[in-house]
């Protein structure tokens, strides 16, 4: 297979990953995986975990620890078509409180009887990072894996941009090349499969609301006002909200290490419902025919 069909297939969510790892079975079960969450989490109640539907996705961590994801039906569809939310949490793993406020969130789409929308939600994108001591923003690769993703910036700017202006430090490493990491190729996939109209990522420790994409940004969820802290090559932010057109939410945690409190968690949470009703538009505009095509920045070599 020549270079620029297995750019094709990458981009497209076929990819094959030289390593085996991206396809290859976890290394532990979604039990046990649940198991070491709640060691690591307090606020993660173990059986929970366990009972509450989660399941294995296609792929897994550079260690081969599983990303679980849950989907939930749309239980008062609006219309033929319910919009698609996609809700990730821990993508930097020493973030903590960004996958413990999406286990929260799960208990609350388990009882919300007027839920419109399909949620597929992820709570820990990046567990090697979160289970080690100390806990770590990069992947076990020592990548960051939000500066991986195939900005079209990605080629000409990603390597330099790390290099100048964040200094080379090793918490924002986007990588050798885009998409480089099992984890953000398998997010792809979910991507090109699931077709969210607007993406929900929980970081920390900022305290603010950061919005990328083509509608007028929320201006306030709970305590987090709209602080827009611009674009960088390789962000999901960058990626699917400028690229794709998709609706990038990006809620920044006041702290990465304690969660909100219950009543900040309960009104994010219904601020951001009472949005996204408001605010998607008829038909989003969202652009998935291009993952269909390799992104020129997929090429980048370091």
């Amino acid at each position: 297979m020549s270079r620029i069909s297995q750019i094709a297939r990458l981009t497209a969510g076929l990819f094959v990953c030289s390593s085996g790892l991206a396809m290859a079975a976890p290394a532990v079960s979604m039990e046990r995986a649940c198991e070491m969450l709640g060691a690591k989490l307090r606020s993660v109640n173990v059986a929970y975990c366990q009972q509450s539907g989660l399941k294995a996705s296609s792929f897994t961590s550079v260690r081969g620890q599983p990303i679980l994801y849950r989907d939930y039906t749309a239980r008062t569809p609006q219309g033929p078509k319910p919009y698609r939310v996609l809700l990730l949490g821990g993508i930097h793993g020493d973030e903590l409180s960004a996958v413990s406020i999406v286990f929260d969130w799960m208990r609350r789409l388990d009882t919300e009887k007027f839920q419109q929308f399909e949620w597929r939600v992820m709570p820990c994108l990046n567990p090697d990072g979160l289970l080690v001591s100390p806990a770590t923003r990069t992947n076990a690769n020592g990548v960051d894996l939000n500066r991986n993703f195939p900005t079209l910036d990605w080629k000409s700017d990603a390597l330099q941009y790390w290099k100048t202006k964040a200094r080379k430090d090793p918490r924002r490493y986007p990588g050798p090349k885009a998409l480089s990491e099992p984890e953000s190729r398998g997010l792809m996939d979910m991507l090109k499969e699931f077709q969210p109209d607007v993406i929900v990522s929980v970081h920390a420790p900022y305290g603010v609301l950061d919005f990328d994409g083509p509608q007028k940004p929320p201006q306030k969820f709970g305590y987090l006002s709209l602080q827009l802290l611009g674009t960088y090559p390789g962000s999901l932010g960058n990626f699917a909200g400028m690229n794709l057109s998709v609706p990038v939410i990006t809620l920044e945690l006041p702290s990465a290490g304690q969660m909100p409190p219950p009543q900040q968690a309960q009104r994010i949470w219904g601020d951001m419902l009472v949005w996204l009703e408001k605010n998607l538009p008829k038909r989003p505009p969202a652009q998935y025919s291009k993952l269909e095509k390799p992104f020129e920045s997929a090429t980048a070599t370091p």
